[in-house]
C-alpha cells in the first residue's frame, strides 16, 4: 500500500490518468468526472439510448477504429455529432458513436485497466451515479479528468473539481456506514462544490474552460453542463463502451 492510493479511505479522489491507475486498488467502482465536456456529452447521448465508445484521439486512428466497430466517428466541434453536448441532443436511439477526448476518454480507458466497474459522471447526473456507486458497497474512487496545458501536462480544472465534489457529497449522503469515510482530498472537493453550488452557471461560464468554449460560440454546451441533477442516467462502461445501465434504472 502506498499513501498516494488513499487505501485507508472508502471514498477517494484524484486527478487524471495517474490517479485512475493508482486509486482503484480494491475499489468496487471508479467514477470518472469530466464536466466540460466529455461526460456531459456521454450523459446526454446515453440518456437518449445511444452507445458511446471512448477513444484517445480524433484522427485517422479514430476513424479507422470507428469503422472497425461499426460506430459513427465524431466530427469536429460545430459540425455534426461531436464532443459538443448540444450536438447530441437529437442523437437517435441505438446509435453507436466513437467519441475521442484527450481528458475524459483517456482517463476512462486508464481506469478500465484497474477497475471492473467504470461509471461516468458530470453535474447533470451526479446524484444518480453516486446512488449507483453507493449500492456497490465501496470503496469508490472518484477521478477528475482535468484539462491539459499546451505541453500536455495536467491542468486542474475547477469545473471537474466542483463536479467531483457533487458526486462525493451525494455518495457520502447515500453510503452511510456501509462505506468508510472520504479522504481529505475527497472532502476538499466536497467543500469546493458547496462553495459554488448556488451559482453553477456563472461559475462554469467564467472558469477558464467555460470562457474558452464561450469564445468559440459553444456557450450552449456550458449551460447544459451547469444543469445539476437533471438526469437519472448512469452511464456504465462495458465492452469498451458507455451505455445507460439498466442495473440502476
Amino acid at each position: 500500500m502506498q499513501p498516494t492510493d488513499q487505501a485507508d479511505y472508502g471514498i477517494r479522489f484524484g486527478w487524471g490518468p495517474e490517479a485512475a491507475r493508482a486509486l482503484p486498488n480494491g475499489c468496487r467502482a471508479s467514477i470518472i468526472v469530466d464536466v466540460l465536456s466529455f461526460m456531459t456529452s456521454v450523459d446526454i447521448a446515453v440518456s437518449r439510448g445511444a452507445i458511446v465508445h471512448p477513444f484517445l484521439c480524433n484522427d485517422e486512428r479514430g476513424a479507422a477504429h470507428a469503422k472497425a466497430i461499426g460506430a459513427a466517428p465524431a466530427q469536429e466541434r460545430g459540425s455534426g455529432w461531436s464532443l459538443s453536448p448540444a450536438s447530441l441532443l437529437d442523437i437517435p436511439e441505438g446509435t453507436r458513436i466513437l467519441l475521442p477526448s484527450p481528458n475524459g476518454a483517456t482517463v476512462t480507458l486508464a481506469a478500465a485497466e484497474h477497475c471492473d466497474q467504470i461509471l461516468g459522471a458530470c453535474l447533470r447526473n451526479a446524484s444518480a451515479v453516486a446512488e449507483a456507486a453507493a449500492s456497490t458497497g465501496g470503496p469508490v474512487a472518484v477521478i477528475a479528468a482535468g484539462e491539459r496545458w499546451p505541453d500536455g501536462q495536467l491542468r486542474v480544472a475547477v469545473e471537474d473539481l466542483i463536479g467531483a465534489g457533487a458526486v462525493i457529497a451525494a455518495l457520502v449522503a447515500r453510503a452511510g456506514s456501509n462505506i468508510p469515510g472520504p479522504s481529505p482530498e475527497a472532502r476538499t472537493a466536497v467543500a469546493a462544490h458547496a462553495a459554488m453550488a448556488q451559482d453553477l452557471e456563472a461559475t462554469l461560464t467564467d472558469c477558464v474552460s467555460g470562457r474558452e468554449l464561450v469564445a468559440r460560440d459553444f456557450g450552449a454546451d456550458v449551460l447544459l453542463a451547469a444543469e445539476a441533477d437533471v438526469s437519472r442516467t448512469v452511464p456504465a462502461l462495458a465492452d469498451g463502451a458507455f451505455s445507460a445501465s439498466s442495473r440502476w434504472r
